[in-house]
């Protein structure tokens, strides 16, 4: 028998609750009138760019590798206590580190 706390539960109540407001938000919503205006790219007063917008993850590819071996270290190191292991892998968690900052 399922509990009735259970996250499954919940989580079917949470989806009848939303899909129950997405149906009184639907009916009781003003219709608006279609326009150019609302389809077209525009922000902050200044037309959009031509190109693409956006440079890519490659400049922030090294700071987001760099978080994540300072993050998953700390995560080892936290959960292990400090022990002979765990220097060591300190050391080359530090090593790993330099060697990515300075490229």
């Amino acid at each position: 028998m399922i509990h009735p706390f259970s996250p499954p539960v919940g989580f079917a109540v949470y989806l009848l609750v939303t899909a129950l407001l997405l149906v009184v938000a639907g009916a009781v919503s003003a219709r608006g009138q279609t326009s150019t205006m609302k389809t077209s790219i525009y922000g902050s007063g200044e037309a959009a760019q031509r190109g693409a917008a956006s440079p890519g993850y490659r400049p922030f590819f090294m700071t987001a590798f760099f978080f994540a071996i300072l993050h998953l270290g700390v995560l080892i190191v936290g959960s292990g206590g400090f022990t002979l292991v765990t220097g060591v892998y300190l050391i080359g968690l530090i090593l790993s580190l330099v060697a990515l900052a300075l490229g």
